[in-house]
Protein backbone atom coordinates (compact mmCIF):
# COMPACT_ATOMS: atom_id res chain seq x y z
CA UNK A 1 0.00 0.00 0.00
CA UNK A 2 1.40 3.51 -0.72
CA UNK A 3 -0.06 6.90 -0.33
CA UNK A 4 -1.01 8.81 -3.34
CA UNK A 5 -2.20 11.93 -1.95
CA UNK A 6 -2.70 14.18 0.84
CA UNK A 7 -5.05 17.20 0.74
CA UNK A 8 -5.28 19.89 2.86
CA UNK A 9 -8.99 21.45 3.73
CA UNK A 10 -9.71 24.99 5.79
CA UNK A 11 -12.83 24.87 6.77
CA UNK A 12 -15.04 27.09 9.15
CA UNK A 13 -18.43 25.87 10.01
CA UNK A 14 -18.30 28.26 12.89
CA UNK A 15 -14.68 28.18 14.10
CA UNK A 16 -11.83 27.68 11.69
CA UNK A 17 -10.39 23.95 11.16
CA UNK A 18 -7.24 21.98 9.36
CA UNK A 19 -8.00 18.93 8.35
CA UNK A 20 -5.47 16.44 6.32
CA UNK A 21 -7.03 14.32 3.95
CA UNK A 22 -4.57 11.24 3.09
CA UNK A 23 -5.72 8.70 0.33
CA UNK A 24 -3.49 5.73 -0.72
CA UNK A 25 -3.45 3.66 -3.67
CA UNK A 26 -6.03 0.95 -2.27
CA UNK A 27 -8.59 3.46 -1.57
CA UNK A 28 -8.73 3.81 1.81
CA UNK A 29 -8.22 7.41 3.41
CA UNK A 30 -7.21 8.53 6.46
CA UNK A 31 -8.31 12.31 8.36
CA UNK A 32 -6.17 13.99 10.89
CA UNK A 33 -6.09 17.60 12.51
CA UNK A 34 -3.84 20.51 12.21
CA UNK A 35 -6.02 22.82 14.01
CA UNK A 36 -3.76 25.74 15.37
CA UNK A 37 -6.02 28.66 16.68
CA UNK A 38 -5.63 31.97 15.39
CA UNK A 39 -2.39 30.41 13.20
CA UNK A 40 -4.83 27.75 11.02
CA UNK A 41 -2.68 29.11 7.78
CA UNK A 42 0.93 29.01 9.19
CA UNK A 43 -0.11 25.21 10.04
CA UNK A 44 -2.11 24.62 6.58
CA UNK A 45 0.73 26.35 4.45
CA UNK A 46 3.55 24.11 6.20
CA UNK A 47 1.13 20.98 5.29
CA UNK A 48 0.24 21.98 1.52
CA UNK A 49 4.17 23.16 0.89
CA UNK A 50 6.33 21.38 2.66
CA UNK A 51 4.23 17.95 4.14
CA UNK A 52 2.21 16.76 1.71
CA UNK A 53 4.87 16.51 -1.18
CA UNK A 54 7.00 14.02 1.12
CA UNK A 55 4.04 11.83 1.49
CA UNK A 56 3.65 10.52 -1.49
CA UNK A 57 4.66 7.15 -2.35
CA UNK A 58 5.43 6.33 1.54
CA UNK A 59 4.05 3.38 2.87
CA UNK A 60 1.07 4.69 5.31
CA UNK A 61 1.67 1.60 7.47
CA UNK A 62 5.33 2.63 8.41
CA UNK A 63 3.59 5.38 11.23
CA UNK A 64 7.18 5.50 13.51
CA UNK A 65 9.25 5.96 11.05
CA UNK A 66 7.00 7.98 9.19
CA UNK A 67 6.91 10.34 12.26
CA UNK A 68 10.57 10.45 12.65
CA UNK A 69 11.40 11.53 9.31
CA UNK A 70 9.12 14.51 9.84
CA UNK A 71 10.30 15.24 13.11
CA UNK A 72 14.05 15.10 12.47
CA UNK A 73 14.30 15.31 8.59
CA UNK A 74 13.28 19.13 8.76
CA UNK A 75 16.13 20.07 10.79
CA UNK A 76 13.56 22.96 12.74
CA UNK A 77 12.37 20.39 15.06
CA UNK A 78 9.19 21.07 17.60
CA UNK A 79 7.14 24.10 17.97
CA UNK A 80 3.60 24.59 17.16
CA UNK A 81 2.86 24.25 13.54
CA UNK A 82 5.12 22.07 12.83
CA UNK A 83 3.70 19.68 15.75
CA UNK A 84 0.56 20.69 14.78
CA UNK A 85 1.07 19.58 11.19
CA UNK A 86 2.92 16.24 12.28
CA UNK A 87 -0.02 15.57 13.80
CA UNK A 88 -2.14 15.27 11.14
CA UNK A 89 -0.05 13.13 9.20
CA UNK A 90 0.43 11.19 12.30
CA UNK A 91 -3.45 10.49 12.85
CA UNK A 92 -4.35 10.43 9.18
CA UNK A 93 -2.26 7.10 9.53
CA UNK A 94 -3.39 5.89 12.20
CA UNK A 95 -7.50 6.17 11.09
CA UNK A 96 -5.80 4.26 7.46
CA UNK A 97 -4.01 1.05 9.62
CA UNK A 98 -7.48 1.01 11.51
CA UNK A 99 -9.57 1.08 8.71
CA UNK A 100 -7.35 -1.48 6.93
CA UNK A 101 -7.33 -3.63 10.53
CA UNK A 102 -11.52 -3.42 10.14
CA UNK A 103 -10.99 -1.69 13.84
CA UNK A 104 -11.68 1.02 15.31
CA UNK A 105 -8.46 2.56 16.77
CA UNK A 106 -8.23 1.99 20.33
CA UNK A 107 -8.25 -1.80 19.33
CA UNK A 108 -4.63 -0.81 17.91
CA UNK A 109 -3.91 0.95 20.83
CA UNK A 110 -4.20 -2.61 23.23
CA UNK A 111 -8.02 -2.55 23.87
CA UNK A 112 -10.20 -1.02 26.10
CA UNK A 113 -8.69 -0.36 29.63
CA UNK A 114 -12.56 0.96 30.58
CA UNK A 115 -16.17 0.72 29.32
CA UNK A 116 -16.24 4.94 28.78
CA UNK A 117 -14.22 7.86 29.12
CA UNK A 118 -15.17 10.68 32.21
CA UNK A 119 -15.68 14.38 31.26
CA UNK A 120 -15.92 17.80 32.52
CA UNK A 121 -18.01 20.47 30.80
CA UNK A 122 -17.01 24.30 31.23
CA UNK A 123 -19.70 26.36 33.65
CA UNK A 124 -19.02 30.14 33.53
CA UNK A 125 -20.60 33.37 33.93
CA UNK A 126 -20.22 37.35 34.24
CA UNK A 127 -20.91 36.86 38.44
CA UNK A 128 -21.68 34.21 40.85
CA UNK A 129 -25.43 33.79 40.08
CA UNK A 130 -25.24 33.32 36.35
CA UNK A 131 -22.12 30.73 37.40
CA UNK A 132 -24.18 28.42 39.43
CA UNK A 133 -27.26 28.32 36.66
CA UNK A 134 -24.23 27.70 34.13
CA UNK A 135 -23.46 24.82 36.45
CA UNK A 136 -26.95 23.35 36.92
CA UNK A 137 -26.91 23.32 33.06
CA UNK A 138 -23.32 21.00 32.64
CA UNK A 139 -25.05 18.91 35.86
CA UNK A 140 -28.15 18.70 33.57
CA UNK A 141 -26.30 17.43 30.40
CA UNK A 142 -24.77 14.66 33.12
CA UNK A 143 -21.48 16.27 32.99
CA UNK A 144 -19.95 14.07 36.27
CA UNK A 145 -17.16 17.49 37.00
CA UNK A 146 -17.30 20.90 36.28
CA UNK A 147 -14.74 23.75 35.39
CA UNK A 148 -16.06 26.71 36.71
CA UNK A 149 -14.85 30.51 35.54
CA UNK A 150 -16.23 33.52 36.39
CA UNK A 151 -15.89 37.24 35.46
CA UNK A 152 -14.16 39.31 38.10
CA UNK A 153 -15.33 42.49 39.26
CA UNK A 154 -13.84 45.53 38.03
CA UNK A 155 -13.06 43.64 35.00
CA UNK A 156 -15.01 44.17 31.77
CA UNK A 157 -13.83 40.91 29.90
CA UNK A 158 -12.14 37.65 31.03
CA UNK A 159 -11.15 35.22 28.83
CA UNK A 160 -12.69 31.80 29.70
CA UNK A 161 -16.01 33.72 30.29
CA UNK A 162 -18.10 33.84 27.27
CA UNK A 163 -21.42 33.88 25.88
CA UNK A 164 -23.41 30.19 25.28
CA UNK A 165 -26.74 29.10 23.64
CA UNK A 166 -29.35 27.43 24.99
CA UNK A 167 -27.40 23.88 25.28
CA UNK A 168 -24.39 25.73 26.74
CA UNK A 169 -21.78 25.57 23.91
CA UNK A 170 -20.37 28.71 23.40
CA UNK A 171 -21.27 31.51 21.13
CA UNK A 172 -17.96 31.99 19.17
CA UNK A 173 -17.64 35.55 17.33
CA UNK A 174 -14.79 35.69 14.74
CA UNK A 175 -12.71 38.68 14.00
CA UNK A 176 -10.35 40.42 12.32
CA UNK A 177 -7.98 41.67 15.35
CA UNK A 178 -7.69 40.39 18.78
CA UNK A 179 -9.67 41.16 21.26
CA UNK A 180 -8.41 43.32 23.93
CA UNK A 181 -9.25 42.12 27.50
CA UNK A 182 -7.97 44.08 30.65
CA UNK A 183 -6.53 42.48 33.99
CA UNK A 184 -5.81 42.76 37.55
CA UNK A 185 -4.22 39.69 39.20
CA UNK A 186 -4.83 40.78 42.82
CA UNK A 187 -8.98 41.34 42.16
CA UNK A 188 -8.58 37.86 40.61
CA UNK A 189 -6.78 36.30 43.50
CA UNK A 190 -9.15 37.98 45.74
CA UNK A 191 -12.68 36.94 43.56
CA UNK A 192 -11.83 33.20 43.16
CA UNK A 193 -12.15 31.63 46.61
CA UNK A 194 -15.37 33.10 46.92
CA UNK A 195 -16.16 31.64 43.45
CA UNK A 196 -15.75 28.27 45.41
CA UNK A 197 -17.18 28.82 48.59
CA UNK A 198 -20.46 30.06 46.63
CA UNK A 199 -20.58 27.05 44.26
CA UNK A 200 -19.58 24.37 47.67
CA UNK A 201 -22.46 25.86 49.44
CA UNK A 202 -24.69 25.58 46.37
CA UNK A 203 -23.66 21.89 45.46
CA UNK A 204 -22.06 20.60 48.10
CA UNK A 205 -18.57 18.59 48.40
CA UNK A 206 -19.12 15.93 46.09
CA UNK A 207 -18.62 17.21 42.99
CA UNK A 208 -15.87 17.88 41.38
CA UNK A 209 -14.99 21.49 40.48
CA UNK A 210 -12.40 22.13 38.16
CA UNK A 211 -10.51 26.14 37.31
CA UNK A 212 -8.07 26.88 34.69
CA UNK A 213 -6.18 29.99 35.25
CA UNK A 214 -4.97 30.18 31.90
CA UNK A 215 -1.18 31.62 32.34
CA UNK A 216 -1.68 34.51 34.42
CA UNK A 217 0.34 34.15 37.31
CA UNK A 218 3.54 34.48 39.00
CA UNK A 219 4.78 31.07 40.67
CA UNK A 220 4.58 32.82 44.08
CA UNK A 221 0.65 34.16 43.32
CA UNK A 222 -0.45 30.40 41.95
CA UNK A 223 1.17 29.01 45.00
CA UNK A 224 -1.37 31.52 46.81
CA UNK A 225 -4.14 30.50 45.30
CA UNK A 226 -3.45 26.97 45.01
CA UNK A 227 -3.41 26.93 48.95
CA UNK A 228 -6.19 29.56 49.09
CA UNK A 229 -8.07 26.96 47.69
CA UNK A 230 -7.63 23.78 49.81
CA UNK A 231 -10.07 24.35 52.10
CA UNK A 232 -12.82 23.77 48.62
CA UNK A 233 -10.56 20.46 47.35
CA UNK A 234 -10.21 21.26 43.85
CA UNK A 235 -10.30 18.70 41.28
CA UNK A 236 -7.50 20.63 39.65
CA UNK A 237 -5.63 24.40 38.92
CA UNK A 238 -5.15 24.60 35.41
CA UNK A 239 -1.99 26.09 34.14
CA UNK A 240 -1.68 28.70 37.13
CA UNK A 241 1.79 29.74 35.64
CA UNK A 242 3.18 30.18 32.36
CA UNK A 243 3.96 26.34 31.43
CA UNK A 244 7.57 26.81 29.63
CA UNK A 245 8.78 28.01 32.93
CA UNK A 246 9.07 24.39 34.21
CA UNK A 247 11.14 25.36 37.14
CA UNK A 248 8.15 27.64 38.60
CA UNK A 249 6.28 24.72 39.36
CA UNK A 250 9.05 23.68 42.25
CA UNK A 251 7.71 26.80 44.35
CA UNK A 252 3.94 25.80 43.72
CA UNK A 253 4.70 22.56 44.88
CA UNK A 254 6.01 23.71 47.69
CA UNK A 255 3.05 25.61 49.42
CA UNK A 256 0.18 23.67 47.77
CA UNK A 257 -1.18 20.35 48.31
CA UNK A 258 -3.80 21.66 45.33
CA UNK A 259 -3.41 19.29 42.50
CA UNK A 260 -1.99 20.88 39.18
CA UNK A 261 -2.67 20.30 35.50
CA UNK A 262 -0.61 21.59 32.87
CA UNK A 263 0.93 21.25 28.99
CA UNK A 264 -1.95 22.12 26.80
CA UNK A 265 0.38 24.80 25.04
CA UNK A 266 3.25 21.96 24.88
CA UNK A 267 4.02 20.35 22.08
CA UNK A 268 6.90 17.88 22.99
CA UNK A 269 7.59 15.35 25.68
CA UNK A 270 10.92 17.41 26.45
CA UNK A 271 8.54 20.35 27.92
CA UNK A 272 6.96 18.19 30.40
CA UNK A 273 10.61 16.83 31.19
CA UNK A 274 11.30 18.14 34.48
CA UNK A 275 7.46 18.16 35.62
CA UNK A 276 7.30 14.84 35.20
CA UNK A 277 10.06 13.22 36.84
CA UNK A 278 10.52 15.84 39.87
CA UNK A 279 6.42 15.15 40.15
CA UNK A 280 5.43 18.21 40.13
CA UNK A 281 2.03 17.87 38.32
CA UNK A 282 -1.13 15.40 38.22
CA UNK A 283 -2.61 15.65 35.02
CA UNK A 284 -0.42 16.36 31.51
CA UNK A 285 -2.92 18.27 29.45
CA UNK A 286 -1.38 18.15 25.64
CA UNK A 287 -4.13 17.51 22.32
CA UNK A 288 -3.52 15.14 19.76
CA UNK A 289 -3.55 18.07 17.29
CA UNK A 290 -0.70 19.81 19.08
CA UNK A 291 1.61 17.06 20.16
CA UNK A 292 2.57 15.55 17.22
CA UNK A 293 0.11 13.19 16.91
CA UNK A 294 -1.29 9.96 18.35
CA UNK A 295 2.16 8.42 18.49
CA UNK A 296 3.96 10.55 20.91
CA UNK A 297 0.94 11.37 23.35
CA UNK A 298 0.97 7.70 23.78
CA UNK A 299 4.41 7.84 24.62
CA UNK A 300 3.83 10.69 27.16
CA UNK A 301 0.93 8.72 28.59
CA UNK A 302 3.24 5.77 29.45
CA UNK A 303 6.04 7.82 31.06
CA UNK A 304 3.49 9.86 33.16
CA UNK A 305 2.37 6.54 34.15
CA UNK A 306 5.47 5.65 35.50
CA UNK A 307 5.25 8.75 38.26
CA UNK A 308 1.14 8.00 38.30
CA UNK A 309 0.67 11.32 36.53
CA UNK A 310 -2.61 10.67 34.92
CA UNK A 311 -4.15 12.00 31.03
CA UNK A 312 -6.19 15.01 30.78
CA UNK A 313 -6.12 15.78 27.15
CA UNK A 314 -7.25 19.53 26.23
CA UNK A 315 -10.08 19.04 24.38
CA UNK A 316 -11.64 22.90 23.40
CA UNK A 317 -13.90 23.81 20.46
CA UNK A 318 -11.22 24.45 18.32
CA UNK A 319 -9.81 20.88 18.59
CA UNK A 320 -11.95 19.67 15.56
CA UNK A 321 -13.92 16.46 15.72
CA UNK A 322 -11.64 14.40 14.35
CA UNK A 323 -8.61 15.57 16.94
CA UNK A 324 -11.27 14.66 19.53
CA UNK A 325 -12.01 11.31 18.16
CA UNK A 326 -8.23 10.56 18.18
CA UNK A 327 -7.89 11.66 21.87
CA UNK A 328 -11.24 9.51 22.63
CA UNK A 329 -9.63 6.20 21.32
CA UNK A 330 -6.08 7.18 23.53
CA UNK A 331 -8.36 7.49 26.65
CA UNK A 332 -10.29 4.25 26.24
CA UNK A 333 -7.35 2.26 26.05
CA UNK A 334 -4.53 4.10 28.44
CA UNK A 335 -4.13 2.72 31.85
CA UNK A 336 -3.87 5.98 33.32
CA UNK A 337 -6.46 7.76 32.14
CA UNK A 338 -7.81 10.55 34.35
CA UNK A 339 -10.46 13.14 32.88
CA UNK A 340 -11.28 14.18 29.34
CA UNK A 341 -12.41 17.75 29.03
CA UNK A 342 -15.39 18.20 26.57
CA UNK A 343 -17.17 21.80 24.95
CA UNK A 344 -19.13 19.69 22.39
CA UNK A 345 -19.01 21.45 19.33
CA UNK A 346 -22.06 23.28 17.02
CA UNK A 347 -24.22 21.26 14.68
CA UNK A 348 -22.73 22.94 11.98
CA UNK A 349 -19.27 21.77 13.01
CA UNK A 350 -20.36 18.33 13.67
CA UNK A 351 -22.33 18.01 10.23
CA UNK A 352 -18.96 18.92 8.34
CA UNK A 353 -17.50 16.19 10.48
CA UNK A 354 -19.42 13.58 10.82
CA UNK A 355 -18.41 10.93 13.65
CA UNK A 356 -18.79 8.22 15.54
CA UNK A 357 -18.31 9.16 18.95
CA UNK A 358 -20.81 10.12 21.03
CA UNK A 359 -21.78 12.20 24.51
CA UNK A 360 -23.66 9.82 26.80
CA UNK A 361 -24.59 10.82 30.25
CA UNK A 362 -21.50 12.72 30.47
CA UNK A 363 -19.28 10.34 29.24
CA UNK A 364 -17.87 9.81 25.65
CA UNK A 365 -17.39 6.48 23.98
CA UNK A 366 -15.01 6.42 20.58
CA UNK A 367 -17.87 4.17 19.11
CA UNK A 368 -16.90 0.93 16.94
CA UNK A 369 -16.18 2.14 13.35
CA UNK A 370 -13.08 0.88 11.52
CA UNK A 371 -10.29 3.71 12.02
CA UNK A 372 -10.98 6.96 14.56
CA UNK A 373 -14.82 6.88 12.98
CA UNK A 374 -14.82 10.38 11.58
CA UNK A 375 -15.68 11.44 8.10
CA UNK A 376 -15.42 14.65 6.41
CA UNK A 377 -18.08 16.41 4.26
CA UNK A 378 -15.85 18.17 1.81
CA UNK A 379 -18.95 19.46 0.04
CA UNK A 380 -20.21 21.39 2.84
CA UNK A 381 -16.65 21.80 3.94
CA UNK A 382 -16.25 24.07 0.91
CA UNK A 383 -19.03 26.23 1.59
CA UNK A 384 -17.83 27.77 4.73
CA UNK A 385 -14.21 29.14 4.28
CA UNK A 386 -12.11 30.50 6.45
CA UNK A 387 -12.49 33.51 8.71
CA UNK A 388 -9.99 35.61 10.22
CA UNK A 389 -10.28 35.06 13.99
CA UNK A 390 -7.95 35.52 17.31
CA UNK A 391 -7.08 34.47 20.17
CA UNK A 392 -8.13 37.85 23.08
CA UNK A 393 -5.08 39.61 23.84
CA UNK A 394 -4.49 41.37 27.54
CA UNK A 395 -3.89 44.54 29.08
CA UNK A 396 -3.13 45.33 32.25
CA UNK A 397 -5.10 48.51 33.50
CA UNK A 398 -2.43 50.55 32.77
CA UNK A 399 -3.06 49.61 29.01
CA UNK A 400 0.73 47.61 28.72
CA UNK A 401 0.44 44.18 27.49
CA UNK A 402 0.61 41.37 30.37
CA UNK A 403 4.36 39.61 30.02
CA UNK A 404 2.98 36.47 31.93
Amino acid sequence: MKIVDAKVVVTSPGRNFVTLKVTTDEGLTGLGDATLNGRELAVAGYLADHVAPLLTGLDPHRIEDTWQYLYRGAYWRRGPVTMAAIAAVDTALWDIKAKAAGLPLYQLLGGASRERVRTYGHANGRDIPELLDSVRARLAQGYPAVRIQTGIPGLKAVYGVHSTDGEGAPVLHQQARPLVEDWDTDAYLRHIPSVFEAVRAEFGDELPLLHDAHHRLTPIQAARLGKDLEPYRPFWLEDCTPAENQEALRLVRRHTTTPLAIGEVFNTVQDYQTLITEQLIDYVRSAVTHFGGVTPLRKLFDLAGLYQIKSAVHGPEDISPVGMAAAIHLDLAVHNFGIQEYSGHSALTDEVFRHAYTFTDGHLHPGEAAGIGVELDEELAAAHPYEAAYLPVNRLQDGTVHDW
